[in-house]
């Protein structure tokens, strides 16, 4: 295997026993993105020259058998959306400011405490608010396994990135599905931390950071690093000292929900039902008891949220200067424009409907251990495509499985369970009960294992297909 290829924490053995070298592992995912990034286009402020320099650093560090941290030497990315100090945060889109951070946001700053190589950022959709890698200020964004398909989004270039093996570590952020729909469509393991377990500023309801990798493992690693306190999240979970150390868990005895209807947005199609079924089957045969999860959503609880994102971006777009609002996608300004005249009354209710959604969730998934969905109720969809629907009046339809997780607070990983009739991922979706980050880790891993035979190679840059 080239450098690029392995996992972090192999790296870090590498690293230990100099096998590799940071400054070989940095140079072998350059050259990767080289290859690759004409096609995908998933960094932004790619720095190579600073990227071989940090990496000289750590090849001494290493050398003197004194790394700086838990993670020091290895390549790893943020999204465009997390502030690193002195870079402007165009959070996707031609309307931003470009006004550099002052300072690191908390996912950047733990990685670069633990010595990680933050060698580029990731680009993302016009303010995080499509499923695509479609954005006005970076370039399309496209999946790896099929040029033609969008890796999803918002965390589109994270995906991207991993998926084409730019380096073991990757961070995106979650406010509806933005980290497991991406990860799903890519083929990848993503996990949607527990609320407030990884710091994040700034923090708003739902939104969490978290990682985008090609294992379990280095999912589980990189988690150690994010978890880390920050005071600048309120929302923020106490500092608990856990073992990430993941083993697959042992199903035998665990109650396990099946949900194959999220009861509002679209109905999966009978490729992605086949695959649940198929892991719910093994995972029963592995000693659960599976059981089938009735809807707990309503499309009326859907539609809420999706009217105040809608009121809340309708806001943000008539705060800009007429010549910046021109410049956000069209797409977006269409969908947020619904929102105009939407009365005080109206708005109190759905922003009600997080609240709705939350108790419902959790009310329902209370009596499991685990809960098991579809990620997105269909594979990769066209690149060009802004939303899976192509449709602003049915923009969230696809989110169904997924944002109930982000009100509830619980912990839900997506891992890769299959493949369509043409090859394309198909993404497991393994909830938690609330806090127990660790129990859908070693769930998605038990996961990985059943399905480790039966991975298909990761895609390579066209002129080596």
């Amino acid at each position: 295997m080239q450098p690029f290829e392995l996992s972090a924490a192999a790296l870090l053995a590498c690293y230990k026993n100099g096998a590799v070298s940071p400054l070989e592992a940095m140079q072998s995912v350059l050259d990767r993105v080289a290859r690759f990034e004409p096609h995908i286009a998933a960094t932004y402020l790619l720095a190579p020259e600073r990227a071989l320099a940090e990496a000289k650093a750590a090849e001494e560090r290493w050398r003197r058998g004194a790394p700086t941290g838990p993670l020091d030497g290895v390549p790893a990315t943020v999204k465009d959306n997390i502030a690193t100090k002195g870079d402007p945060i165009p959070v996707g889109t031609a309307a931003s400011d470009m006004a550099p951070a002052l300072a690191d946001a908390p996912p950047a700053a733990r990685l670069r405490e633990a010595g990680a190589i933050l060698f580029a950022k990731t680009t993302m959709p016009d303010y995080g608010m499509l499923s695509s890698g479609l954005s006005s200020f970076h370039r399309l964004a496209r999946n790896p396994w099929n040029l033609a398909l969008n890796p999803g989004g918002s965390s589109a270039g994270a995906a991207a990135a991993a998926a084409a093996g730019y380096g073991p570590l990757h961070v995106g952020t979650d406010i509806g599905g933005s980290i497991r729909l991406p990860a799903g469509w890519c083929g990848l393991v993503g996990l949607k931390p527990s609320g407030g377990r990884v710091p994040i500023d700034p923090s708003y309801y739902g939104r969490v950071a978290g990682p985008l990798t090609r294992t379990v493992a280095d999912a589980a690693l990189i988690m150690a690093t994010l978890s880390l306190p920050d005071g600048r999240d309120y929302s923020s979970l106490p500092p608990q000292a856990l073992d990430w150390r993941i083993q697959p868990l042992d199903w035998r005895g665990r109650k396990v929900g099946l949900l194959l209807d999220a009861g509002c947005g679209d109905k999966p199609t009978p490729a992605v039902s086949r695959a649940i079924e198929r892991a719910a089957r093994d995972i029963e045969a592995a000693g659960a008891v599976v059981e089938p999860l009735r809807p707990f959503l309503t499309q009326a609880m859907l539609d809420g949220l999706d009217r105040f994102w809608r009121l809340r971006s309708l806001i943000d777009l008539d705060a800009l200067a007429p010549e910046q609002r021109n410049q956000v996608l069209p797409f977006i300004r269409d969908w947020a424009e619904v929102a105009r005249g939407v009365d005080a009354k109206a708005a109190f209710d759905d922003f009600g409907q997080m609240r709705e959604v939350a108790k419902a969730t959790v009310a329902a998934t209370l009596p499991y251990d685990f809960v098991l969905s579809p990620t997105a109720p269909d594979v990769a969809y066209p690149a060009e495509w802004p939303m899976p629907s192509n449709d602003p009046a049915r923009a969230m339809a696809h989110i169904g499985f997924t944002v109930a997780f982000n009100m509830s607070e619980q912990p839900a990983a997506t891992a890769n369970c299959g493949y369509d009739e043409k090859g394309l991922p198909i993404g497991l979706q393994i909830v938690g009960r609330r806090f127990d980050d660790l129990g859908a880790l070693s769930a998605a891993a038990a996961v990985e294992a059943m399905r480790a035979g039966e991975a298909r190679p990761w895609p390579e840059p066209p002129d080596q297909t």
